[in-house]
């Protein structure tokens, strides 16, 4: 991608509707049919509370903004590594294609 020269730095592609890591969590847990349990540890001093990216440049420079939802995207990496892993036996795919109903 070319960009004029005086456009320098990171560019964040994140996407700026924050969520927690336990909404994270209990999103894929529920998406896999997991039965992992989410362990509560203390923060460390420095992690941020909020989590959410800056997107302008991106915006501005780019004209890029993110097109897919949060749901949309771990369905895809889940389907992904269900195939890649050949994790069928555990019966994700049949777990996804309700997910996406």
């Amino acid at each position: 991608m070319e960009t004029p020269s005086t456009v320098t730095g990171p560019v964040n592609l994140g996407n700026p509707a924050e969520f927690t890591i336990r909404e994270l969590a209990e999103l894929v847990i529920g998406l896999t049919g997991s039965s992992s349990t989410i362990v509560f540890r203390p923060l460390p001093q420095d992690d941020p509370q909020q989590r959410c990216p800056d997107i302008t440049k991106a915006r501005e420079l780019l004209d890029w903004k993110p097109s897919v939802s949060l749901r949309e995207g771990l369905l895809a990496t889940i389907s992904y590594f269900d195939r890649v892993l050949g994790s069928n036996e555990r019966g994700l795919s049949v777990q996804l294609a309700e997910a996406r109903k």
